[in-house]
């Protein structure tokens, strides 16, 4: 399975990973992240395909505005905790642009919701309790990301990277 997904500077994933260790359950697969794409399958013979149509894409888009402003959660859904990212024209351009390269006949009915997951899979109370102590100290932070990943997910669930584009566009 691969993603397409945005690192955060070391500083903000320094912040995330001080609550990731003790509280998210994906804490050793992968670091902190914005996720731009669910997973998708794509058959190893068209990856070089893909590679080249991210590399154009990323060749014409700008840098992107990450923005953390609060922290929240997605219950009653599920017990995710994260840093929610503003949305910014830079970022709304970026993930738009990739899905349609990537799931050209899917119906973009699915909301975008940029986050950074900080806690996940919680017992209730606990997920409760914590989402009151990050919502009454809020973490932000600004920020532009100069790049995006391709990253596979490997039978072990870990996330490795396959290629990193530099977005260069002005």
């Amino acid at each position: 399975m691969y993603h397409v997904i945005l690192f955060p500077s070391p500083s903000v994933q320094d912040e995330a990973n001080s609550f990731r260790k003790r509280f998210d359950s994906q804490y050793a697969l992968i670091p902190p992240h914005i996720k731009l794409t669910d997973s998708f399958d794509w058959k190893e013979d068209q990856l070089q395909q893909l590679i080249q149509s991210l590399n154009q894409l990323a060749h014409d888009l700008s840098p992107v505005i990450v923005e953390i402003y609060k922290s929240d959660s997605f219950r009653p859904l599920s017990h995710k905790i994260f840093f929610k990212v503003r949305k910014h024209e830079t970022l709304d351009a970026l993930y738009q642009q990739i899905n349609q390269l990537i799931h050209p006949q899917k119906n973009d009915s699915q909301v975008f919701v940029p986050h950074i997951t900080i806690a996940q899979d919680l017992p209730e109370a606990e997920h409760d309790d914590l989402i009151g102590q990050f919502q009454m100290n809020p973490y932000t932070h600004l920020e532009e990301v100069t790049e995006f990943h391709l990253v596979k997910q490997g039978k072990d669930d870990k996330w490795e990277t396959v290629k990193t584009f530099y977005l260069k566009g002005e």
